[in-house]
């Protein structure tokens, strides 16, 4: 029996002890957790019976297998939509029992995410409907106008994120809804951030693909190929993205893994090219678990120095990687004080939004979450109460991270009502989340890592998976993928790292295949 050590209980390691236990044999699993909750950043945070979605999680994937295993675990039975007057709306319910009562169940949603500028709204990404005409006036809308006919005729080298976003929107849309944003949300500003990172997350999206898809939808199919930051609906599990998580990490129990929590790694130990065994440690204090083969979604950073005497260069790569933390301000409101001016209805009129995107340099607020409109099972008493997430981008051990609990809470209330959004008297109750390590980041010694990962691909029995694995900005499909790959190159003998960290690199990966998940 060939003994296989996962590191971590995110999406990536779930997935890869699932995909192993499901198409492997003679398998002993065992998965490692460093904290004492299930799903990694993709976790769903439980506060008083209200939950908050850690970044904001959109289902949507161009690959089929993808959605295909999302709806496999949570075990959808195609019930046929039903009209919910709690939100008036339409939503698909297809669980396998009453949705009031059973866990196991998909929302299907209407996407709306906007940009918050000067107390105006915006859509996002960027749409050619008269409010934004309006909204921009005669003269912004000239000088945006020209702006991105100018970047037509003058193309800029992509040597920076900078660079990226003029030639696809022109200077003045940059400067107006992603400069501000982009450098609230890394610490740097757009100019010292490789191109790379638009390349992944933004993929198609200009003000050409607006353009063009504003001019094609009335002739398209629902099923019709679109660009991922333009999707208009997808799905979401009932309480949250951590619900399947947490029932992916059930599953892997009843199949035999053995899932060890509050169980750090300290030591990765190695014969020089194989990984024989790791070194843990919980309350229990230190042991070590033999390995034939070690999957990793732990940092980079973490990995290497958890390895025995990495070269120095390896090393001062991956322990100045950055990365860029997070913490969510959760607050349960009577109201908001937005006001829904939009066609989709909502209770109590607030604005349908599940995100927004806070483009005040006055604030360090960098988006807001509504979990009402993310699913009203998010929230203690949808007909009575807002329940919002306001999100801090921050490094740990920083002024903001290291701030008191109570004092960062009535900073965030007073933010958010210097904007508008809300009165402090109608705060009724407060959380707050700290994640560390949240956004792997495309700078600093970042352009030096394919020095890191040919090191760490000359271990023969170690595979690197997911977003912090592999040190990318991924979406939660792209982990699971990679994990999937993963897993049967193992089940398969293939040693070769190459189709693992491949995924979300492929211009075929982006462009052929149907939908995708978009987390902004």
């Amino acid at each position: 029996m060939k003994n296989i050590v996962i590191i971590g209980a995110g999406p990536a390691g779930l997935t890869a002890a699932y995909t192993l236990l499901k198409e492997g044999k003679d398998l002993s699993i065992t998965i490692l957790e460093e904290s004492d909750k299930i799903g990694g950043i993709s976790r769903t945070e439980k506060y008083k019976g209200n939950r908050i979605d850690i970044g904001g999680h959109r289902f949507f994937s161009k690959d089929p297998e993808i959605m295909a295993l999302w709806r496999e675990i949570l075990k959808p039975q195609g019930k046929p939509a039903k009209d919910d007057a709690l939100l008036g709306r339409t939503h698909t319910y297809t669980g396998s029992a009453d949705p009031e009562t059973e866990d196991d169940v998909f929302l299907t949603r209407t996407r709306v995410s906007r940009i918050y500028y000067r107390h105006k709204f915006f859509d996002y990404p960027i749409s050619l409907k008269p409010r934004t005409f309006i909204n921009m006036g005669f003269g912004g809308t000239m000088k945006a106008g020209f702006g991105y006919l100018g970047s037509l005729m003058r193309k800029l080298p992509e040597d920076s994120l900078e660079n990226f976003y003029v030639n696809r929107f022109g200077r003045p849309l940059y400067e107006m809804f992603f400069e501000d944003y982009t450098e609230k949300v890394w610490g740097v500003h757009p100019t010292k951030i490789s191109a790379d990172w638009g390349a992944q997350r933004v993929k198609g999206l200009s003000v050409g693909a607006v353009i063009k898809n504003a001019l094609t939808k009335p002739f398209r199919k629902k099923n019709g190929k679109v660009e991922t930051s333009l999707i208009e609906e997808f799905f979401y599990p009932k309480y949250g993205p951590g619900q399947l998580w947490e029932k992916m990490a059930e599953l892997n129990t009843q199949m035999g893994a053995k899932l060890l929590m509050n169980t750090g790694v300290v030591g990765v130990n190695t014969d020089g090219s194989s990984v024989r065994s790791v070194t843990v440690k919980s309350e229990n204090g230190e042991r070590e678990i033999p390995c034939d083969v070690l999957i990793s979604s732990m940092a980079i950073k973490d990995l290497i120095n958890a390895l025995p005497a990495p070269p120095e260069d390896v090393s001062r790569i991956s322990n100045e990687l950055p990365y860029r933390d997070f913490m969510t301000v959760g607050l349960l409101l009577k109201k908001l004080e937005l006001v829904n001016k939009t066609k989709t209805p909502t209770i109590n009129n607030n604005v349908p939004d599940c995100w927004i995107y806070i483009q005040d340099r006055g604030v360090k607020l960098g988006r807001l979450q509504i979990f009402n409109n993310w699913s009203p099972y998010m929230v203690d008493d949808m007909n009575e109460h807002v329940w919002v997430g306001l999100e801090y981008f921050c490094n740990e051990g920083d002024k903001m991270w290291t701030s008191d609990d109570g004092e960062f809470i009535e900073f965030a209330i007073k933010e958010l009502a210097s904007i508008g959004v809300i009165k402090p008297e109608n705060v009724l109750d407060s959380y707050l989340a700290r994640v560390k390590k949240a956004y792997p980041a495309y700078f600093g010694t970042y352009a030096e890592f394919d020095k890191v990962r040919e090191y760490l691909d000359g271990f023969d029995n170690l595979f690197c998976v997911g977003r912090n694995g592999q040190h990318r900005y991924n979406n939660m499909d792209h982990s699971m993928m990679t994990a999937i790959i993963a897993a049967r190159n193992i089940i398969s003998g293939v040693s070769d790292k190459r189709s693992v960290w491949e995924v979300n690199t492929e211009k075929e990966y982006h462009e052929t295949k149907e939908e995708n998940n978009g987390k902004d």
